[in-house]
This record gives structure tokens, sequence and C-alpha cells, in this order.
């Protein structure tokens, strides 16, 4: 006869950290340089101007201006056609405008 009762083991009580993925900064937001757009696993949306990729594939801009996303034709290694996500930023006009302005006024000084 045992002189202790059994105890139940215990499964599931180790819990992992949340991953915090998906799109950081929508169509129409500024970036600076740096500032991750979208966290994903794997290529969802695909780096397209002034985009880098991380070593997880991480999208970030390489440049300060505005976030934009489109669709781009991709042909796979079978011949299939499929259309991928690409986030692009390009540069505000406004943002720009406000540069040209402050070279001009630097030269004339």
């Amino acid at each position: 006869m045992a002189t202790k009762k059994a105890g139940g083991s215990a499964k599931n009580l180790t819990d992992s950290n949340p991953q915090y993925l998906g799109i950081k900064l929508y169509a129409g937001e500024r970036a600076q340089t740096g500032s991750i757009i979208v966290r994903q696993r794997g290529t969802k949306i695909m780096a397209g101007k002034n985009v880098g990729v991380g070593k997880d594939h991480t999208l970030y801009a390489t440049a300060p201006g505005v976030v934009e996303y489109s669709t781009k034709r991709k042909v796979d290694f079978d011949n299939k056609v499929s259309k991928k996500k690409v986030a692009n930023v390009v540069s505000a006009v406004g943002e720009t405008k406000k540069k040209v302005a402050k070279k001009t006024a630097s030269k004339t000084k």
C-alpha cells in the first residue's frame, strides 16, 4: 500500500508570449526611416520602393515618406500567375516642397 496519495501531473501550465504580428502602418500614414511597416511570418506582403526586409520577414522603411500598398502580378515557378501585395514608401508631396524651400533659404543666406 502506498504511503502517499498519488498526485496528478500538471499539463498545459506553460504559455508563450504573443507575437504581435500584423500591419503596423496603414496606407496614408507617415513612416520615418527604420519604422516597422509590417510584422509577418513569410513574405505575405512583398517589399516595394523604399522598403527593406528583415531576417524575420519584417518590412521596414528605408526612407521617410507615406506608406502605400499595391498589388503586383507574379509568375510562380510552375507558371501559375498570382497577385501579391506590395508595400511602398513614397515621399510626401508637401514634405519635398518643405525640403526644397529649406535648401533655397539656406543658399540665399
